[in-house]
């Protein structure tokens, strides 16, 4: 797994960042700095088949979003767990970075975490009839056939971001068939393994968000029936920014007005954890 880690001097605590499904580790830098400049160590990182933890060959990746958001982020936080002893362990998951961290078995080791436009992918929840049927037609057509005929997910030459694996792109694709997303697929197992979870958790959801709205993070968080949840709709405009939706968080135009959400929160876990010491 190719990773990238910014050393704070006399670090309160290590903050992870779960990326998003075809986002690379690139589009969080701004953010780690930001991270970084409050007294942090961060740590970026790609799934693998993606950014720089992509093979040569990407038909060769056989790897998948349920061992993505497992096996990617427990070895990642096991790593910083082992590379920096005693320290707080904190977590920001973007997308399906949220659900690796509802997931995971590492989140034990968390002290607390942010989950970013996380939420259930389940279709019938887009908002906008338009855009309802075009993610209908990316998962349910273009998917199966593009990864038949290229062996990967092509997601560059259709806009989706990212080349992806296609065991990724064909779980993600069967989940979205499912009334609950992952939540109805039993090898997942996932409304056990998210009621383990006990931490403090903040959830930010944007309203012009088609995807991330209130009723698919509803779905998400609802088996968390043990973690403090810090729900946090934010109307774009209320920050002064004429959008947000669910990739504008991580860019600088909210460093002044969204990120202190975030910042401000986790030095605040910080304090507490101190204070629990």
């Amino acid at each position: 797994i190719g990773a990238t880690l910014w050393q704070a001097a006399d670090a309160r605590a290590v903050v992870l960042l779960h990326p998003a499904t075809a986002v690379t580790q690139r589009y969080y830098e701004a953010f780690a700095r930001y991270l970084h400049g409050l007294g942090f160590h961060v740590l970026t990182y790609d799934y693998r088949g993606t950014g720089r933890s992509r093979p040569a060959d990407l038909r060769q990746c056989a790897v998948t979003m349920s061992e993505w958001i497992e096996d990617d982020n427990a070895a990642v936080t096991r790593w910083a767990a082992a590379r920096f002893p005693g320290r707080p362990l904190l977590a920001v998951g973007h997308s399906v970075g949220g659900h690796a961290i509802a997931l995971s078995s590492a989140s034990e080791l968390l002290s607390a975490a942010v989950l970013v436009a996380a939420h259930a992918g389940v279709t019938r929840t887009i908002r906008g009839a338009v855009e309802r049927a075009r993610v209908w037609c990316v998962m349910r057509v273009f998917a199966p056939v593009l990864c038949a005929l290229f062996g990967y997910m092509p997601g560059r030459r259709i806009g989706l971001g990212e080349d992806l694996p296609r065991t990724v792109m064909l779980q993600w694709s069967r989940w979205t068939t499912l009334p609950g997303y992952f939540l109805d697929d039993p090898a997942m197992d996932a409304r056990r393994r998210m009621a383990r979870v006990r931490l403090p958790l903040l959830v930010l959801g944007f309203d012009d968000d088609p995807w991330a709205n209130a009723r698919a993070i509803d779905i998400l968080v609802r088996p968390l029936v043990n973690a403090r949840l810090d729900r946090r709709p934010i109307a774009p405009r209320d920050a002064g920014l004429p959008a947000i939706g669910h990739m504008g968080f991580f860019r600088k135009q909210c460093a002044d007005r969204v990120w202190p959400h975030v910042g401000e929160w986790l030095l605040a876990r910080c304090a507490v954890n101190a204070d629990a010491r």
